[in-house]
């Protein structure tokens, strides 16, 4: 073994400052010719820089991520030399040329040229063997201009290792910025080159099945644009008996949608009550005038009257985004989506025009609309175009929730089971003065003037929005202006 010589970047071209992408050898590896030492990566091309000789990485320069020009020394070997072989100085051998040295076939027991009519020094040709030029010229004088050759390796800018995928580094970059593996994609071109139409199907058939992305396996981050890790898979029965059951058919198409909905959509829920004390009193006295038309009047037509004057006075409300998210398209016209409870599941068909048309029409719509979506009849014509949708489980019960914004709509008003809950009637009590809170010196006010408590019917409204379109505070406006509203059953007609 002789001393350890220098392995350079080779002459590649006009780049500079290339970066190292991949470390293709270790220290105390032992390396034939050619074999490839590290990967380099510039925006045209990826080559692989191999070393000249053989022998044994002693030392690595480089690591991945730095950059590297021509002559930038790459890594240290300690070259194998045979016993009658004669020593070269290590100028004679230019690493940075990354010439492959010739075979034993080229050079005699002496360490000689062959006498070959094809390649004879000094009649005019040049040797093949670039390591014979470089003996040539020691020790004879001026040392005769090298001819430069690359190696195969250096010279294939794609990589010929059946593990390793081939892609151009501008495929390879357009893939990272999209998050597509390029290992695991399926190449189109020649000889299983992955190409850009490669990439761009697999981002397709990603964003086409709406399936959750695996750590390491193909796909993309879903529509958030960060990638989510899938639940494991759990052997629960392990733990005791299990049965399966299917989704209903409504489940698995509302699913994804549900799904892109939340991860898609800034959501924020803002809680309030409305005093529906009177609104309720009206309610009752007009059931007999509906009953009479075989109709029945829930709480629900009431409040669809009055989201429907909200959402006049707060154009927001009624609005999508954009495509490009810079802009608002705001709707003039006033379909409300209608959440209904099915046996297979929950469905929103959409009630066109509610802003013109009365109690009882609506009534009789909602009725029929409510028994095709129980019977499974209804038209997908049925259920697009709302501009605000309301889902009321106040049937059932619940004290509040937190329901997800049906986009492409910005909110989704939540309602529950009314309640009697006490409400301060008369005067603040720190707006008094404090002798008339009744003390020795002056008596207590009578009882109508002190105010008092008394019970009221209260119905809890829970409005989930876009925090993207909707901040905090239009959002209680929102959710006052509608309280205001359905505190008196006049305010309906104004």
């Amino acid at each position: 073994m002789g001393q350890s010589i220098e392995i350079q970047v080779p002459d590649i071209g006009d780049f500079e400052d290339v970066e190292v992408v991949e470390i293709l050898a270790s220290v105390g590896d032992r390396v034939d010719v050619d074999d490839p030492l590290v990967s380099i990566e510039s925006d045209k091309a990826t080559m692989e820089i191999p070393v000249g000789r053989a022998g044994v990485l002693t030392e690595l320069r480089v690591s991945v991520g730095d950059r590297v020009s021509e002559g930038t020394v790459i890594a240290l070997l300690e070259p194998e030399a045979s016993a009658d072989e004669p020593e070269i100085p290590e100028a004679a051998v230019d690493a940075s040329s990354a010439v492959t040295p010739a075979s034993n076939d080229s050079v005699d027991e002496a360490g000689r040229p062959p006498d070959d009519d094809d390649v004879t020094p000094g009649e005019g040709g040049t040797d093949e063997s670039p390591l014979a030029n470089v003996r040539q010229g020691v020790g004879r004088g001026p040392r005769p201009e090298r001819v430069r050759q690359m190696s195969a390796a250096a010279r294939n800018p794609i990589p010929d290792r059946s593990d390793l995928p081939h892609a151009s580094p501008l495929v390879r970059r357009y893939a990272r910025e999209l998050g597509v593996p390029v290992g695991e994609t399926d190449g189109t071109g020649p000889h299983g080159r992955v190409l850009v139409e490669d990439v761009q199907r697999v981002v397709r058939e990603r964003f086409a099945s709406d399936e959750p992305v695996q750590s390491g396996t193909r796909g993309l981050p879903d529509g958030s644009g960060s990638g989510i890790p899938s639940l494991p898979e759990i052997d629960h029965a392990a733990f005791g008996p299990v049965y399966e059951e299917s989704l209903s058919r409504i489940q698995r198409v509302s699913g994804p949608a549900l799904r892109r909905s939340w991860l898609n959509v800034p959501h924020v829920t803002q809680h309030d009550e409305a005093d529906v004390t009177e609104l309720e009193r009206f309610r009752r006295d007009r059931r007999e005038a509906a009953a009479e038309r075989g109709l029945r009047l829930s709480p629900l037509l009431f409040v669809m009257k009055a989201v429907v004057g909200v959402l006049r006075a707060f154009p927001k409300f009624r609005s999508a985004l954009t495509v490009d998210g810079r802009g608002l398209v705001v709707k003039d016209y006033y379909h409300l989506g209608i959440a209904v409870d099915t046996d297979q599941g929950l469905v929103v068909p959409v009630i066109r025009d509610v802003d013109r048309k009365g109690i009882f029409e609506l009534a009789g719509e909602i009725a029929e609309t409510a028994e095709r979506a129980r019977a499974g009849r209804l038209e997908p014509s049925d259920l697009a175009g709302a501009v605000f949708t309301i889902s009321s489980l106040g049937g059932i019960g619940g004290t509040a929730f937190t329901p997800i914004v049906n986009a492409p709509e910005v909110a989704i008003l939540g309602l529950s089971e009314t309640k009697i809950a006490p409400r301060w009637r008369g005067p603040h009590p720190l707006d008094r003065a404090p002798g008339e809170i009744g003390t020795a010196e002056a008596p207590a006010l009578g009882e109508g003037e002190r105010g008092h408590f008394e019970p009221r019917l209260v119905l809890p409204l829970s409005l989930s929005y876009d925090h993207r379109v909707i901040d905090g505070a239009e959002a209680v406006r929102f959710t006052t202006r509608l309280a205001h509203v359905l505190g008196d059953p006049r305010r309906l007609l104004l």
